[in-house]
């Protein structure tokens, strides 16, 4: 009885010791063992891991991939003109050694602050080499990588591997986007300004162009109007010239018979003229009526005569 009393707590403290010398490694996980702080061992596979009791501890660090946002940083490109930048990093702990060594007891949260030191700085770095186009282009994949590829080497002093740097958002300063806004709205009416003149340029041309047209057609069609018009004075003159070459007395008596119509119209019109004026060559007696009557008669029948041979002559020309 006494022997089973005192093998219970023996079988207990065994039991005891033997569970705290071992420990237990997650796929996801790696473990350093430390005795009085400093690295006995690295453990880095998944499975069942040993330690001597009450003397060593075992530390363990995530194998992860793991991820950091960076606070919004103020950047100002080569342009000066000033951007708000977002970004986020992706990383894993390479070296638990080094990274023990590097940031002590303080473990992952000391190394984000470090890594988020080391990535504002080079995205300031970066960022501040060349143009905010540049940084807003389809070239900010190059620029991404610029400021990995400058991480890496830093962070890998802290034991961390640094595999990817993204900028998720790039905008500007709250102060600066109403004078962004009215310099993009001064260059849009500039913009359409310039369309504006263009386009009353082309109008003035067009109209112009027009103008001319119009004139070129009206001169060309008074020019044809004028010839057509002298063509025909031009025979109708002959015509008359061939009509008095006929018969001179009867071309005398119609050409005074047209003086007397318009000369004796109704109206307030007065003449003052002398009788014996040639103008009433055929109205001065009634000898000069009846040699009227006769003159006519005599003249008309002529003129009939005479007429087809004027109109042949005429339909020739």
């Amino acid at each position: 009885m006494r022997k089973t009393a005192l093998l219970i707590p023996a079988l207990v403290v065994i039991i005891g010791v033997a569970l705290s010398s071992m420990f237990i490694v997650d796929e996801r996980e790696k473990a350093l063992v430390l005795q009085f702080g400093q690295i006995v061992r690295v453990k880095e596979d998944p499975g069942l891991g040993f330690k001597i009791p009450l003397i060593q501890e075992v530390v363990k660090y995530d194998d992860r991939i793991l991820s950091r946002d960076l606070d919004p940083i103020e950047v100002t490109p080569a342009d000066d003109r000033r951007l708000v930048v977002d970004a986020f990093a992706r990383f894993r702990i390479a070296d638990v050694e080094q990274f023990r060594r590097a940031v002590g007891a303080g473990g992952l949260p000391a190394a984000s602050q470090r890594l988020d030191s080391i990535l504002r700085a080079g995205t300031r770095e970066v960022l501040g080499s060349v143009s905010s186009n540049d940084i807003l282009s389809t070239d900010r994949a190059a620029l991404m990588l610029r400021i990995r590829n400058g991480a890496i080497t830093e962070a890998r002093a802290l034991g961390l591997q640094v595999l990817d740097v993204r900028l998720k958002r790039t905008d500007l300063p709250e102060a600066n986007l109403n004078a962004t806004y009215e310099r993009m709205k001064a260059e849009r009416e500039r913009e359409a300004a310039d369309e504006i003149a263009r386009g009353r340029e082309a109008a003035q041309r067009i109209q112009a162009q027009a103008d001319r047209t119009v004139i070129e057609l009206v001169s060309e069609a008074e020019r044809e109007a004028q010839v057509i018009q002298g063509e025909a004075d031009a025979l109708r003159n002959e015509i008359f010239a061939t009509a008095f070459g006929a018969d001179p007395e009867f071309f005398e008596f119609y050409r005074s018979m047209t003086a007397y119509q318009r000369a004796l119209q109704g109206g307030n019109t007065m003449m003052v003229m002398s009788p014996e004026s040639e103008f009433f060559n055929y109205l001065r007696s009634a000898q000069g009526a009846q040699s009227l009557r006769a003159t006519a008669n005599g003249a008309a029948g002529a003129a009939v005569q005479s007429l087809p041979a004027i109109e042949d002559e005429t339909a020739l020309r």
